[in-house]
């Protein structure tokens, strides 16, 4: 017997037993089945959807300072301490994608894909043209189905057809069924060729205009397209001017006034004027390797009539078709007495400085159409038989006017410029001096234009 004052050793042991199963059952007839398990983790991270998910939940670590994260440093920018700041502004004409940059607009559903779906991009193309895409790719896939499609035939060309006086005489057709009074019938000499003779099909075509797609649309009128030669300004155009903002303060509806808006130019800076005269000697020394430079920016003042009485009536004085344009009692203002000094009051609203400036090289390039019932053709006779016509004026150069600050980099042009408060405006005929200036520009505009562009179109 152990002694009452000694403990009994404790031993832990592990009782492992195993255990084998009989399988009676038969083996399976046939090889075991491969189960396809969806692994799509990969494309799932892949997706766009994942990094955009993830942006969404990570908050930006991004402290905004002063410049909103982007410095912009003016020193590399050209001119822009000239006062050309159209270097750090958008153009007003968007300029083409390059073919290269094409991919950067593809949607993100696209990205990863071997070829982008352009049908699903309609800024990029016009829809006739991805309509014409559809049809070529559906008319691919049915001469998959049904057998190659027969090589079309070349047509045969008349080699007369492109001979340079057949194709002179088709130009002159063209002109000769317009007006068919100013046919030239007689031998064909230096300065005259006879047209082709128009076919009866052709003739009903001119007097029966259809539509090149939809041929349900009628013409309901036309009208031969003539230059204004009376309405050609000083520079021989007009300039197309936007203003940045809302120029008056009425709201809800258009301003009145702004039909008889006036618009004084201040001048040039001195700087900025005398380089830009030193730029164009340098082009007219050698034109074919120094470019002809673009007018320096100018500054104007907003000037605008005093009431909407007052702009009712410059509308009507100035309206060349309103018989009661001369009236002395359109004039709204008076302050010496007498008719000679009866005028219309302008207000000055405010200064404007230009922004972006675009010249068109050639004066032909941009054109305003205005719709006329009542004009004469471009030699004051009416030839064609109709009173109306399509006047056009030459446009030379588009601005987009910003409000003029104090300060900044085009403040030194008008520093000793005296503010006009207001304009009292007289309308007047021109003169002798300014009617021979006119002349000049009309007598350049008609040796210009072509004698078919005379006739109308």
């Amino acid at each position: 017997m152990a002694a009452p004052g000694n403990r009994q050793h404790v031993v832990h042991q592990d009782y492992i037993v195993r255990q084998r199963y009989s399988n009676a059952l038969p083996p399976p007839p046939g090889a075991p089945k491969l189960l396809e398990i969806p692994t799509q983790g990969l494309s799932a991270y892949c997706h766009p959807s994942y990094a955009q998910r993830l942006a969404r939940a990570a908050d930006i670590n991004i402290e905004a300072d002063a410049m909103l994260g982007m410095p912009i440093d003016l020193v590399g920018m050209p001119g822009i301490f000239d006062g050309d700041e159209s270097s750090i502004q958008a153009p007003l004409v968007t300029p083409p994608v390059h073919p290269r940059d094409r991919a950067l607009l593809r949607p993100l559903k696209t990205l990863g894909q071997p070829k982008s779906d352009l049908s699903g991009v309609s800024f990029l193309r016009r829809t006739q043209y991805v309509a014409e895409d559809q049809r070529r790719a559906e008319a691919a896939n049915s001469r998959k189905n049904h057998g190659s499609a027969p090589k079309p035939r070349r047509k045969v060309v008349d080699p007369a057809k492109n001979d340079d006086v057949t194709v002179l005489r088709e130009a002159v057709k063209g002109f000769d069924i317009a007006n068919p009074e100013d046919a030239y019938k007689g031998p064909d000499n230096q300065t005259n060729i006879r047209g082709a003779v128009p076919t009866v099909a052709e003739n009903e075509a001119w007097k029966i205009p259809k539509h090149p797609t939809n041929h349900q649309l009628k013409a309901k009128s036309s009208y031969p397209i003539l230059p204004d030669l009376s309405g050609y300004t000083d520079e021989g155009g007009y300039m197309v001017v936007k203003l940045a903002g809302q120029p008056t303060d009425v709201t809800g509806g258009h301003d009145e006034r702004m039909d008889a808006a006036l618009l004084h130019a201040v001048g040039f800076a001195p700087e900025a004027l005398a380089e830009y005269l030193a730029k164009q000697a340098a082009h007219e020394a050698n034109p074919d390797i120094i470019p002809a430079p673009s007018k320096p920016s100018a500054n104007y003042e907003f000037f605008l009539p005093e009431d909407e009485r007052t702009a009712a009536n410059v509308k009507q004085k100035t309206d060349v078709h309103n018989p009661n344009k001369d009236d002395p009692e359109l004039y709204t203002h008076n302050t010496k007495g007498g008719a000679e000094n009866d005028s219309f009051r302008y207000i000055h609203i405010r200064d404007y400085e230009t922004g972006l400036q675009n010249e068109n090289t050639d004066k032909y390039q941009e054109l305003a159409i205005v719709l006329d019932k009542s004009t004469k053709n471009w030699a004051g006779s009416d030839k064609t038989g109709s009173s109306k016509s399509a006047l056009y004026y030459p446009v030379v150069s588009k601005s987009q006017l910003k409000p003029r600050r104090g300060f900044g980099l085009n403040a030194q042009a008008t520093d000793d410029h005296e503010t006009i408060d207001r304009i009292d405006l007289t309308i007047r005929e021109p003169d002798e001096h300014e009617a021979a200036k006119r002349a000049e520009f009309k007598a350049a505009t008609v040796e210009d234009t072509p004698e078919e562009e005379h006739k109308g179109a």
